[in-house]
């Protein structure tokens, strides 16, 4: 089930992984041992014969060094300075919500901003995830429950919340209409990308 509130633009994730791996002169078979899966999943993947799960894809991520937004993306050249219209912003459609990312998918800095939109039941799913670094969190329309190391906290309309990101956390839209909020990461390692870990729990819904 997609989400109501977007509409996804297809993208050939075969054709993607193929680039990425060209890119770091991998053959199959390096990027299989690399990654854990078979040299035959990686190559009906490239081929679009078979839809990885994201899991599959996590590893992959993994295994390239790179975020798992990279997959949604092409040609990413990480910039200093990041300048983007509504238009150009990235949106992941995942289950009863959408991810917009504002530039930090992009941005060659340790800071990513993105909104979160969520309709009533959306969640970042049952497991917790954790990073390093911050993460600041401004509700700007709706309701959004927090789960910080077993402790809630629940964000209305202008509510914030700012915590140390190591700590294991979820979220939820508890209410009965959509929310939004804009989430911002920031001082996390160099080379570290957290914001995909909000997008695998959220695409990992779809499987």
């Amino acid at each position: 089930m997609q989400s109501s509130l977007t509409k996804k633009t297809p993208i050939d994730i075969g054709i993607r992984l193929k680039e990425l791996r060209l890119e770091q002169k991998l053959s199959i078979r390096s990027l299989a041992r690399r990654s854990g899966l078979s040299t035959n999943a990686i190559s009906m993947i490239e081929r679009n014969i078979t839809s990885p799960s994201v899991s599959s894809l996590s590893k992959i991520a993994e295994a390239l060094s790179i975020p798992m937004t990279a997959f949604f993306q092409e040609n990413i050249e990480f910039k200093k300075i990041i300048y983007q219209t509504h238009e150009e912003h990235l949106h992941i459609p995942f289950l009863r919500g959408d991810w917009e990312g504002l530039g930090g998918d992009r941005f060659a800095g340790d800071l990513e901003p993105f909104l979160m939109t969520l309709e009533a039941g959306g969640s970042s799913g049952i497991h917790y995830m954790a990073h390093s670094g911050n993460e600041f969190v401004y509700c700007l329309d709706g309701q959004i429950e927090y789960d910080i190391e077993g402790e809630r906290y629940i964000l209305n309309e202008k509510d914030s919340l700012l915590f140390v990101a190591n700590l294991k956390h979820r979220w939820r839209n508890p209410g009965q209409v959509i929310a939004l909020a804009m989430i911002v990461l920031s001082g996390f390692q160099s080379g570290e990308k957290p914001s995909s870990l909000h997008v695998i729990a959220n695409r990992e819904q779809l499987d």
